[in-house]
């Protein structure tokens, strides 16, 4: 020890400047630990002020489309900051796409947002049971049946579908099954109305088919009952009755529900920026 610090160690402070100086050793102490409790509480704020995540949005085509059909809504979304995944639909029946979404789902180990068109609406109401990351549900010109119900019987339910007269004859496959497809020259006038004739053209030689007996399978449980959902489709569709998707939307206690004048099944399509602009209020609804 230093003779300067052992004399201040042994004399009374009043009598020299120890006092003074251990004075000045607590203020810069004190100062240090002021210095990191600040920091550490402009980080915490910091932490509470960034913006929670935005969710994921699974978007799942219906029968007679592919991914492609998402094209515009995806732009719109990404554009915003969203991460966008056009999922293949494999159109094979509700129980089995259904799990193969859901294990997609199930891998994104973060928040959901749902997006279904037509048949794609059955298979998210599916994919979504036991998947707790789900936030919420969109139909897109879709289906939301209720357990137990079919497609056939919804489509059924309210007049206005000619889907049936539009339809080529069944394509057998080798296990059995039965593939349907929409006439491509009937295509047009009966799936996308309002869309450009060379775009419908496209879509007619690229649509994929249903398997027949998707038609006919029982749906199972119904997610919309315990997730919230949001709705949009046209005033002109002709393959889903209009006033079908209004009972479904109510029924379901959609908290939105967009009716597009004149759009035509494949609204996501024709209005991709409407479609978008619904898919994030859910996103962004709590």
């Amino acid at each position: 020890m230093a003779r300067s610090e052992a004399l201040c160690s042994f004399r009374p402070a009043s009598l020299s400047g120890c006092h003074s100086k251990e004075i000045k050793m607590r203020k810069i102490f004190v100062a240090l630990v002021m210095g990191v409790a600040t920091t550490l509480a402009m980080s915490a704020s910091a932490q509470m002020s960034k913006p929670a995540q935005k969710p994921v949005i699974v978007l799942v085509h219906g029968a007679f489309a592919d991914a492609s059909s998402w094209n515009g809504v995806v732009n719109v979304l990404k554009k915003d900051g969203y991460f966008v995944i056009a999922a293949a639909n494999p159109l094979r029946g509700a129980k089995s796409d259904g799990a193969y979404i859901g294990s997609l789902v199930s891998d994104l180990k973060t928040p959901v947002v749902l997006v279904g068109h037509s048949y794609g609406g059955n298979v998210i109401t599916e994919a979504a049971n036991g998947r707790s990351n789900v936030k919420a549900l969109v139909y897109v010109s879709a289906f939301a049946p209720e357990t137990g119900e079919t497609l056939g019987e919804l489509t059924g339910k309210f007049p206005g579908s000619t889907l049936g007269q539009a339809l080529a004859p069944a394509a057998d496959l080798a296990d059995g099954g039965k593939d349907l497809y929409i006439q491509q020259d009937k295509f047009h006038a009966q799936f996308a109305a309002d869309v450009p004739t060379a775009e419908a053209t496209l879509m007619a030689a690229t649509q994929r088919p249903l398997l027949q007996a998707a038609l006919d399978e029982k749906a199972g449980a119904a997610a919309w009952k315990t997730l919230p959902s949001w709705w949009i489709y046209g005033d002109a569709d002709k393959n889903i009755p209009p006033q079908a998707m209004a009972f479904m939307a109510k029924r379901a206690a959609a908290k939105d529900v967009e009716v597009v004048k004149g759009a035509s099944h494949v609204v996501m399509v024709s209005h991709p920026d409407a479609v978008a602009r619904l898919i994030e209020k859910a996103a962004a609804a709590n």
